[in-house]
């Protein structure tokens, strides 16, 4: 296995929106390499316990050494959508502390050309955050129909060219089927004007494959409506977020179900607008650009 390399995306403003405390209860719900883990771990000793889940071996085998010294960790394989059901089965009712999401792909599986996220390195089109999951990227550019692919390409990546990238897509898997990156990358070149941008012509269209592969924006709806009636009142919900679709997610769960908004609604909004990551990180991490941090308490 290749270095696992992730920058956790506003770390310090992540976990300093949990108040942690020891003695109390807290979940990390996308564990990538550890790096928010590590730092709530260490904030809630020596009572404090921490749960962190993650879908990727690669992962959680990264995370388990840099968390190896702390006691407190649970580290459970399965998806923060099913959050709720893993913590009742380890005796767990109430997260009492709250709960930090960073969500999106992590800076190693963008970059590590064996899992298929690069547009840039030759690999099998494989997109998928579980390695043990049967569906991958391969399925959904040789499967999908026309009509779908311009959907998602229109809907996660923002494409502007959707129509003709999937025109493309269709018309050549009629002789030969799509097998990597580097074949849909130089498809997505051909089938676009040669436009100058910072920005690859192949970034959106891989971004809106991979969101589709692991039923990303579904998952980020999903497992705030599934967790909500876990939090203990004074629970926080941190929440970082790297795409426009997946941040109108949080900011309209958190709207719904403010009690400002609300009669029965059961949060607070701490964010009047997302947090976005300082000048200093920028220059370290560039993409945390694109990040946005909203946090709400439970309030009854």
């Amino acid at each position: 296995m290749a270095e696992f390399k992730h920058f956790p995306v506003m770390l310090k403003e992540a976990t300093d929106a949990l108040c942690c405390e020891s003695g109390k209860i807290y979940v990390d719900a996308t564990l990538g390499g550890g790096g928010y883990s590590a730092v709530i771990a260490e904030k809630i000793q020596p009572d404090g316990k921490l749960y962190s889940f993650d879908v990727d071996n690669d992962a959680i085998s990264a995370a388990k050494e840099k968390l190896k010294n702390f006691n407190n960790v649970t580290i459970i394989k399965d998806s923060h959508v099913r959050a709720s059901e893993n913590l009742k089965k380890l005796g767990t009712e109430k997260i009492t502390g709250g709960i930090v999401y960073d969500f999106g792909a992590s800076f190693y599986q963008l970059t590590n050309a064996e899992r298929g996220f690069s547009f840039s390195k030759e690999a099998p089109l494989d997109m998928r955050f579980d390695t043990n999951s049967v569906f991958s990227a391969y399925d959904v550019v040789n499967t999908y129909k026309e009509e779908d692919l311009v959907r998602i390409f229109s809907e996660y990546g923002e494409e502007r060219f959707s129509k003709r990238i999937a025109k493309a897509i269709v018309e050549t898997r009629k002789s030969k089927k799509i097998e990597t990156t580097t074949e849909l990358s130089d498809l997505i070149i051909k089938s676009t004007p040669g436009i100058k941008s910072k920005i690859h012509p192949a970034t959106r269209v891989f971004q809106a494959i991979r969101i589709e592969v692991n039923g990303e924006l579904k998952n980020i709806e999903q497992t705030l409506v599934n967790i909500l009636p876990n939090l203990e009142t004074g629970a926080i919900i941190s929440a970082v977020t790297f795409h426009s679709a997946e941040d109108r997610i949080v900011k309209n769960f958190f709207r719904d179900n403010s009690a400002r908004f609300h009669e029965d609604g059961r949060l607070e909004i701490l964010t009047k607008k997302p947090l976005t990551a300082s000048e200093e990180e920028l220059k370290i991490n560039p993409p945390s650009r694109s990040a946005k941090l909203r946090i709400a308490r439970v309030i009854k």
